[in-house]
């Protein structure tokens, strides 16, 4: 029996299921942090242009974002284990190319062809995991349950960006995506082993009459209808956009005006990494005590203001603290947002939510990428950050405006699920009024 048949079960450790889920995400996490490192690397190694580090960025992000608009439905309509399959095979594959033409040349064009595909299959596979949790465990459990994958991806995440860093300085970034190859080869046979519950696909004639838009629409449906769920989605879209291009812009820092090597950069990207850990120990007890709108407003605030002090900070160890908190902060944000639309969203219909909130949510992404790279190339790097801190403070606090302060103490009432004299259909659509 798996842990979502045992509701009310005291641990979720005694679930083998989950047990081995969590030890191959955390093999698939580490390979998304060695690219997190080599990849810009490889570019600065390249080109020497924090601009061309900005336009893979935001080609990554553009390819995420058209995936986004079918990898719900997919994830609605396939198994999802296989899905997860796929997702880490091809990255494999895909990752694998870069080392090996790099034995003989080193055509840039390579790096802005593979990473946007890589990107498609990430999108595919991130929005797959997420409508696999609720199948593994309890309804209650949700939020224990990405708490504990969140704290494996921060592990991994602490070893990865170090790791990718003493790769890069020893061997060149292209060893390092090498590497990365290899664990996303290693997750994909684990998943092979997982017993996953299936859910049943929703099917060519449900929500949105067979049609890949109306698909769609039946997810940003959802949205729209929910209190808290619709504000968030607007003020993470521009949270995305002002932060999408923050970890080109501390490598930009560490390298060009502080003139630091790659395992500086592995380091302090891997002590902002901690902060994930820190918030995966601390976002259920933060969310029961402040509620989920409190948490979220206040962890985007502390983190605007981490950015801000960015700006004039020269010195690597409190770069490393103000990364550390800023990635604690967004987590925690993350980690609760997450667990309200595993929590308030019908199984069949969660993927195709989940696909329609990352796809709105990013779309401003790549642009914001582009553009904090290319002020930075312009103006420096430390009014960028001052900049863009204070703006995603303004934007956390504009929550208190919205139904995301008004949320209840756990953050995902379903009463609260649609505006009072509305209803949702478990398809995801709005009846009319009841009253």
């Amino acid at each position: 029996m798996t842990a979502a048949g045992a509701a009310g079960a005291p641990s979720l450790w005694r679930d083998p299921a989950y047990r081995l889920f969590l030890a191959v995400q955390t093999l698939s996490a580490l390979g998304d942090s060695f690219s997190y490192v080599a990849i810009p690397l490889l570019v600065l190694h390249s080109t020497g242009s924090v601009v061309q580090m900005g336009v893979v960025t935001g080609l990554t992000g553009v390819a995420s974002i058209v995936t986004g608009l079918f990898a719900g439905v997919i994830a609605d309509r396939f198994d999802r284990k296989m899905l997860l399959v796929v997702g880490d095979s091809a990255r494999c594959l895909l990752y694998a190319l870069i080392p090996l033409v790099w034995l003989f040349a080193a055509p840039v064009w390579l790096i802005y062809t593979v990473v946007p595909v890589v990107g498609v299959f990430s999108m595919l596979f991130q929005v797959t995991y997420v409508t696999v949790v609720p199948a593994l465990v309890a309804p209650d459990q949700i939020a224990r349950a990405n708490g504990h994958l969140f704290a494996t991806y921060a592990v991994a995440g602490v070893a990865g960006p170090a790791l990718a860093g003493f790769v890069a300085a020893a061997a060149g970034p292209a060893a390092a995506i090498g590497i990365d190859s290899l664990t996303f080869a290693v997750s994909a046979v684990g998943v092979l082993f997982v017993r996953i519950r299936p859910d049943r696909p929703a099917g060519p004639g449900k929500d949105g009459r067979g049609t890949v838009r109306g698909e769609f629409l039946a997810g940003a449906r959802f949205l729209w209808a929910h209190p808290v769920l619709r504000p968030l989605t607007v003020l993470l879209s521009l949270l995305t956009f002002l932060t999408y291009g923050l970890t080109d812009l501390v490598i930009y820092l560490l390298k060009h005006d502080l003139g630091r090597p790659d395992t500086t950069v592995g380091y302090v990207l891997a002590a902002g990494t901690v902060g994930t850990f820190i918030a995966s120990a601390l976002v259920a007890r933060v969310r029961s005590r402040m509620g989920f709108g409190a948490s979220w407003i206040t962890a985007f605030a502390l983190a605007g203001v981490a950015v801000v002090c960015m700006g004039p900070a020269r010195s690597v160890p409190v770069i490393a603290v103000l990364m550390t908190v800023n990635v604690l902060c967004t987590g925690i944000a993350g980690i609760s947002s997450m667990s309200l639309r595993q929590e308030v969203t019908p199984s069949r219909l969660l993927g195709r939510v989940t696909s329609a909130f990352w796809t709105i949510h990013s779309a401003l992404g790549p642009l914001g990428a582009a553009a904090a790279t290319a002020a930075a190339a312009g103006f420096g790097v430390t009014p960028v950050f001052l900049v863009t801190g204070c703006a995603v403070l303004a934007v956390a606090l504009t929550g208190t405006l919205t139904g995301i302060a008004r949320s209840g103490p756990g953050g995902s009432p379903r009463t609260e699920a649609v505006p009072p004299g509305r209803a949702i259909t478990p398809d995801g659509d709005t009846a009319g009024d009841t009253a």
